[in-house]
C-alpha cells in the first residue's frame, strides 16, 4: 500500500502538469463518474497522509486514494497506454500540450469543492510531512488513542496521517518497541519525531526511498520488514513475524520484530 512518502513523491511528480488546461477529460469512477473536466486548469497538487488532492481553477478538487492497487501515469504527446491499462483508468485528462494524465484502478475518486476538502480529510490526524507538524500535539493524540497496541495506534490515520505498515514496523524496531507494546508504555514525542524524520528523508532524498538501514543490497534495505526467519541486522537473532487483522473485514497485515532488540516488557 502506498504510504505518506509515496503519495508525497507522487504529488511532486504530478506537479509537472500544474498550470496545464484539460483539453479533454473525464472522471470514470466513483459517484462523479461521467463528469467532464474539459476546460479546467490544474492549479496544484497537495497531499494529506495517503490522500491526493488535484485542484482546479474553478474552485473544485479531485480527491483520490490509491489504497492497495491504484497508480498514476503521465503519457507524452502522441503516446498511449496499453489498452488493458487504459481500461482501468478512473481519471483521464488530455492536456492542452498533448500529454495525458491517467488515474488507474483508483478505488476512491471524489469530486468536490476545494472549500469542502475538510469534509473528506477532517477525520485524519496531522500529516507527518506537513510544515508546522506539532510533535507534542500529535503525541497527545497518540496517548489518547484507544488502540490496544502501539502498532495499531500508529497505523490509525486518525492519530497521525502517513504511516503505513512498512514504516510502523521499522519505527518500532528503531525505538526498541515490540509491536504489541501498550500505547501507554511508549514515549510519544521521540517516537513521532523519528517517524517524521524517517518519512521526510524517504520522501525527499532521491536514493533513500523507503530504505531504513542506509544499505542498498538485496534484503538489506529494511531492519525487520520482509525478514521473517532471517538474522536481525543488528544482533543476529531470527526476526519473527505474525499476521494481524487490525480492522474487521480488512486483510491481515504482517508485523515483524526482533525478539531481542524489541522485547515485550511487562507493564
Amino acid at each position: 500500500m502506498p504510504e505518506g512518502d509515496s503519495v508525497f513523491r507522487l504529488a511532486v511528480r504530478l506537479r509537472q502538469v500544474d498550470g496545464a488546461v484539460v483539453h479533454q477529460g473525464e472522471i470514470r469512477g466513483g459517484r462523479a463518474a461521467g463528469l467532464r473536466l474539459d476546460g479546467r486548469r490544474v492549479v496544484g497538487h497537495a497531499t494529506h497522509g495517503k490522500h491526493l488532492l488535484t485542484r482546479f481553477d474553478d474552485g473544485s478538487t479531485l480527491h483520490t486514494h490509491m489504497r492497495m492497487q491504484g497508480s498514476w501515469a503521465i503519457t507524452g504527446a502522441g503516446r498511449r497506454l496499453p489498452a488493458r491499462a487504459a481500461r482501468g483508468a478512473r481519471v483521464r485528462m488530455v492536456l492542452d500540450d498533448g500529454r495525458t494524465v491517467w488515474g488507474l484502478d483508483l478505488p476512491v475518486v471524489e469530486h468536490l469543492r476545494t472549500a469542502d476538502e475538510p469534509l473528506v480529510l477532517g477525520h485524519l490526524g496531522p500529516d507527518l510531512l506537513h510544515d508546522g507538524f506539532d510533535v507534542h500535539a500529535a503525541a497527545d493524540r497518540l496517548r489518547a488513542s484507544t488502540a490496544p497496541t502501539i502498532r495499531e495506534a500508529l497505523l490509525d490515520q486518525r492519530v497521525v496521517a502517513g504511516l503505513g505498515n512498512l514504516w510502523v514496523n521499522e519505527l518500532c524496531f528503531l525505538r526498541g518497541l515490540h509491536p504489541a507494546t501498550p500505547v501507554s508504555a511508549a514515549d510519544g514525542e521521540p517516537l513521532l519525531a523519528l517517524a517524521r524524520r524517517m518519512l521526510w528523508h524517504s520522501a525527499t532524498t532521491p536514493d533513500a526511498y523507503q530504505t531504513t538501514t542506509g544499505r542498498r543490497g538485496k534484503g538489506q534495505r529494511h531492519w525487520v520488514v520482509g525478514r521473517a526467519g532471517r538474522p536481525c541486522l543488528r544482533c543476529g537473532t531470527a526476526v519473527q513475524a505474525d499476521d494481524h487483522v487490525d480492522v474487521a473485514g480488512s486483510p491481515p497485515r504482517r508485523a515483524w520484530w526482533c525478539p531481542r532488540c524489541q522485547p515485550l516488557r511487562a507493564r
